[in-house]
């Protein structure tokens, strides 16, 4: 049985943010959804079903607003990932930052955004801010496998809830096609 803090866990899977493949200056809490600090971080599944939904609840911004805050999906991150961005000298691009398939979407404390990701006939990620879709942030055809992601900024203290369970949604999903996140299963 499962607790709003322990996460459902599937061979090496979790529907929860995955420390491995979140930078080291993310900061975890009740049971690894609750996340604050700075950087990306990266759930433990990566989204096997053709269309899922989940949403990022807002708990607290100690300034009024954050306009630099990601939300999207990722590829796959490990240690050596953000090693190599640690030195990397310059500027970064979207697809060496791990931040390609993400977009800026401006929060204030207490707002929920949603994501929405359908993979068959055209590949989209969808987003939602307090229910209202944002057409004008839709990232269309992408591949590979990816798993839902945020970029929290250097700086800014935002403490942001991961809602993977559809009974916690604060709002409706953009269609009845889009259900929660599910671990994989293989077929033996």
């Amino acid at each position: 049985m499962t607790t709003k803090s322990s996460p459902v866990r599937q061979e090496g899977k979790s529907l929860a943010i995955s420390r491995a493949m979140s930078a080291p200056t993310i900061e975890l809490e009740d049971g690894r959804c609750k996340i604050s600090g700075s950087g990306l971080a990266l759930c433990g599944c990566s989204i096997e079903q053709d269309a899922a939904y989940w949403e990022w609840h807002i708990l607290s911004i100690p300034e009024k607003s954050s306009d630099e805050t990601m939300f999207g999906v990722a590829t796959r991150k490990n240690s050596a990932f953000y090693k190599s961005l640690d030195e990397q000298s310059g500027d970064e691009s979207p697809q060496t930052n791990g931040k390609a398939l993400m977009q800026k979407v401006p929060i204030q404390e207490g707002d929920t955004v949603g994501v929405a990701v359908q993979q068959s006939d055209l590949p989209m990620i969808q987003f939602l801010k307090n229910g209202e879709p944002l057409h004008h942030l839709c990232i269309n055809r992408f591949r590979g496998s990816v798993y839902p992601s945020i970029f929290l900024p250097h700086g800014e203290n935002l403490q942001i809830q991961l809602v993977l369970d559809e009974n916690e949604f604060k709002q409706m999903s953009p269609h009845a096609r889009f259900g929660p996140v599910i671990v994989a299963r293989g077929i033996i």
